[in-house]
């Protein structure tokens, strides 16, 4: 059975689901930042999912990069799936500005996080909400998982 990382858990708010994967908004507020995360159990790399699932994967992440690049022009969108800290699966998907407080560098280690406040999360959620709700196959989270 599929079950969130309790770092994922912490990191972040739930947005809803795509067909293989839960949508995550980050919670760092310096980064417009989503994460994907396939719901299959004991998920540790992308290779070990079943070729349809790979090419589902696939789908979902461009779906995603090409709905953060059209809803913000960021100069670039850093995708990756890093793991060291978090060994389930997951890939991150950073809008990234060459205004931004990393830039040109990679975001991990560069500052430390700043959260977002509690009604600005809420209306970023919402936001994002709005724009994933026009991905085929996504269904939002429930209202109480937006506020957490």
């Amino acid at each position: 059975m599929f079950e969130l990382h309790s770092r994922l858990q912490a990191d972040t708010c739930w947005l809803g689901d795509l067909p293989l994967c839960r949508v995550l908004l980050a919670k760092d507020s310096q980064y417009p930042w989503l994460i994907l995360v396939p719901r299959v159990a004991n998920l540790r790399e992308i290779h070990h999912l079943a070729p349809e699932q790979q090419q589902q994967l696939m789908q979902e992440s461009c779906a995603v990069a090409a709905l953060m690049e059209h809803a913000l022009s960021p100069d670039k969108i850093n995708i990756g799936a890093l793991g060291n800290l978090v060994p389930q699966l997951h890939i991150h998907h950073v809008a990234r500005f060459a205004t931004d407080s990393a830039w040109p560098g990679p975001i991990w280690g560069a500052c430390p996080a700043v959260p977002y406040q509690a009604e600005t999360l809420q209306q970023e959620a919402e936001h994002w909400c709005e724009r994933l709700g026009h991905l085929s196959g996504f269904t939002l989270a429930t209202a109480d998982s937006l506020a957490n």
